[in-house]
């Protein structure tokens, strides 16, 4: 096997995280970022990176639960990836995969992402009753509105008007989602 690029991947789940200290010291020849959530089907970078990596290339992650939604989406990345004669290391796991019919390797893998998957899910759940205890005592009052109810009408007048919501959202600084849930609420 030739030796090739050392390719890093690196997946935020918000824009406010910061993408430098997942791979960071490390020697890279590329970075792919993505800034989504994990369950996030849409991730732009990985696919871009999946496509530019080559044989003899090493794939680096900060950790498994960075490149992968579930076990299966791991298993898949890093068998496919391996099938093309590519790498993947992960940083923080200390854990490389070369392909071969190496079993321990796979056993690991699937270990280790059905540990990071678990995980994620406890996580979730603690949430999820953390926000139904403080819903209960009445401390809950959800995410801030975008919009104020003036702003809010405001945009509901110009959309009906014929503006665009492409260009409501930019002028109001947010999503054409976040528009579209203005204009069902009125």
């Amino acid at each position: 096997m030739k030796k090739g690029h050392r390719i890093g991947y690196v997946r935020v789940s918000t824009l406010d995280q910061n993408t430098e200290r997942q791979l960071e010291g490390i020697k890279l020849d590329k970075v792919f970022t993505d800034k989504a959530s994990g369950r996030d089907t849409k991730r732009p970078q990985l696919a871009a990176a999946l496509e530019y990596v080559r044989e003899g290339d090493t794939l680096i992650v900060h950790s498994l639960d960075r490149l992968a939604r579930n076990v299966e989406d791991l298993r898949r990345i890093v068998r496919e990836l391996n099938e093309r004669r590519v790498s993947v290391e992960f940083v923080r796991n200390h854990l490389m995969f070369s392909g071969g019919a190496d079993p321990t390797a796979r056993l690991m893998l699937t270990m280790l992402g059905a540990f990071a998957e678990f995980e994620r899910e406890l996580i979730r759940e603690r949430q999820r009753e953390g926000i139904a205890i403080a819903k209960a005592k009445g401390v809950y009052k959800g995410r801030k509105k975008a919009l104020g109810p003036q702003e809010a009408n405001e945009l509901v007048a110009q959309a009906h008007a014929g503006i665009p919501k492409a260009d409501l959202a930019r002028a109001y600084g947010i999503s054409r989602e976040t528009v579209y849930q203005y204009l069902r609420k009125s």
